[in-house]
């Protein structure tokens, strides 16, 4: 009998000691299968779409916000900016956005304005030549860097490529491309929904 009980108590360790064991085993397990679903670095970077309100955006002003980690401009133009683009139609190196591709401006911003509304304008503010932020310089008229006859818009400093109130680039500047128009929406006459638009698209 009492060989038994050393039999059944060997076997009870034995047997307590390969649960333990293996209820270790399953929780690093657990742990390994729980862990991929964490969001990954590129899923982080990648972001989610940003709400901005408009409702105070004044005639003339631009705000900044951040969407991917990169600067979105939202600029409120008046009628006299949207107007200057009729003379900058000539002097800018694809008035039309012909040589695009729809991560640089989707398909609602082909037209002049390059936007959904004409006096709202939405742009990523960087240089698509080497990566530079651009500044505004919306005054019109002689300024350092800029032509006599300017018209408002935007200059990198770092090379000298210029853009019009519709982040067109002028022919024979350094930048590539326009500025890029990011994917956006309106929920309501004042929210933006930057990084989506209607298609569901990002």
């Amino acid at each position: 009998m009492s060989n038994e009980k050393q039999v059944d108590s060997g076997r009870r360790g034995l047997l307590v000691a390969t649960c333990a064991a293996g209820g270790v085993a399953g929780l690093a397990t657990a742990g390994a299968f729980v862990s991929t679903f964490q969001p990954s670095e590129r899923a982080k970077a990648a972001g989610a779409p940003v709400e901005v309100d408009i409702s105070t955006l004044a005639p003339g002003e631009m705000r900044t916000i951040e969407w991917r980690g990169k600067p979105v401009w939202l600029i409120k133009r008046t009628q006299e900016m949207v107007d200057s683009l009729k003379k900058t139609d000539a002097l800018v190196a694809d008035p039309n956005s012909e040589r695009h591709d729809f991560s640089v401006t989707p398909d609602y911003a082909l037209n002049e304005y390059r936007s959904i509304k004409p006096e709202v304008l939405v742009l990523v503010g960087i240089c698509p030549h080497l990566g530079c932020s651009p500044g505004a310089k919306f005054q019109e008229g002689p300024q350092p860097s800029l032509p006599d006859d300017w018209e408002g818009g935007f200059l990198c400093p770092c090379h000298g490529s210029t853009f019009d109130m519709a982040g067109r680039v002028y022919k024979n500047k350094p930048s590539p491309d326009n500025l890029q128009v990011p994917r956006h929406m309106y929920e309501g006459a004042t929210k933006l929904v930057i990084g989506k638009d209607e298609k569901g698209e990002a």
